[in-house]
């Protein structure tokens, strides 16, 4: 590889990992979805320094081209998103529905006690 194009995406990704560092700082993303980010970039970016490491797991792995190692990598990567978001959309559907009985519940409440007053006066 090129060691300009080396060069290009080791800022690309140090500057997306900045953008990350500022996202968080703005409370517009958790540090917990972001480490899996950090951890692309990190592999990346050890990936784009040694550029043979990725056709020696390839090799060892039994896989024919390097490129094919990467698209392995990176459908691995989405199955991790995809199934950590999951989990986060379940627990949110939870704590939806909660907080949905409870409201229902404390209105019953607030009409019995409006009716309690009125039936008062």
């Amino acid at each position: 590889m090129d060691i300009k194009i080396q060069l290009i995406v080791a800022v690309i990704i140090v500057i997306a990992m900045g953008i990350v560092v500022m996202m968080i700082k703005n409370k517009q993303l958790e540090l917990r979805y972001a480490l899996s980010w950090f951890a692309l970039g990190v592999g990346i970016l050890i990936l784009d320094c040694f550029p043979d490491l990725i056709t020696e797991l390839a090799n060892m792995m039994g896989i024919g081209t390097p490129i094919n190692m990467l698209f392995f990598f990176g459908f691995c990567f989405s199955l991790m998103v995809i199934f950590v978001l999951t989990v986060v959309v379940s627990k949110l559907t939870v704590k939806v529905k909660r907080l949905t009985q409870e409201i229902a519940m404390f209105e019953e409440e607030m009409k019995k006690k409006l009716q309690a007053k009125e039936d008062c006066k």
